[in-house]
């Protein structure tokens, strides 16, 4: 790993997913929720959210709309966007929506973004970002839209995107907050 405030940028490399990392990717989103965000979630939070929403999205691997960010053959973050209904939510996910969007219509989503602890500020989820928001500009889409974590909050609004009132999802018998988040994507 290099030290940290390094300017990686240069050496990201930004690749889809494939289904065969999927356990590799469920560690790494586990890892991340219990480090970086625990200065907002108590543990019981974390835990409850990583049962029960927080993972990958195997849809989306197969989408071809899942990333994987690496450095130097490293996997140092993950994140997609899905023209899917669901906002929000893994495999294990109980409230999953089935259909598409329409991008005439609808916001495409920003899914499952996740650094990897030792990585975060260091440009891996502004890169997986802007492939995601690309991709979905290209799709025809002219809008996104997000369930933030509270630490990704402060993230997503650097970038562009605004809140809107906090939800408490119900994970299990835990009830853990999230941000609902927007942004109009600018055409080119």
């Amino acid at each position: 790993m290099m030290n940290a405030g390094s300017d990686i940028a240069a050496g990201i490399t930004i690749r889809p997913a494939v289904a065969g990392e999927a356990a590799l990717l469920e560690r790494l989103i586990a890892n991340s929720a219990r480090q970086l965000g625990k200065a907002f979630y108590r543990d019981d939070e974390t835990e409850a959210a990583i049962r029960h929403v927080f993972g990958v999205d195997s849809e989306l691997i197969a989408d071809g709309t899942y990333f994987v960010a690496e450095v130097g053959g490293q996997i140092a973050g993950c994140g997609g966007w899905s023209m899917r209904r669901t906002l929000f939510g893994g495999d294990r996910f109980a409230l999953r929506e089935r259909g598409l969007l329409d991008p005439a219509v609808d916001a495409a989503r920003i899914r499952a973004f996740f650094t990897a602890p030792g990585w975060e500020r260091r440009g891996i989820a502004k890169r997986l970002l802007q492939t995601c928001e690309d991709a979905a500009s290209g799709a025809g889409f002219t809008r996104m839209a997000l369930m933030a974590t509270l630490p990704g909050v402060p993230f997503y609004a650097a970038h562009g995107y605004a809140p809107d009132a906090p939800i408490d999802h119900c994970c299990g018998e835990v009830s853990v907050r999230f941000v609902p988040m927007t942004k109009a994507l600018l055409q080119r």
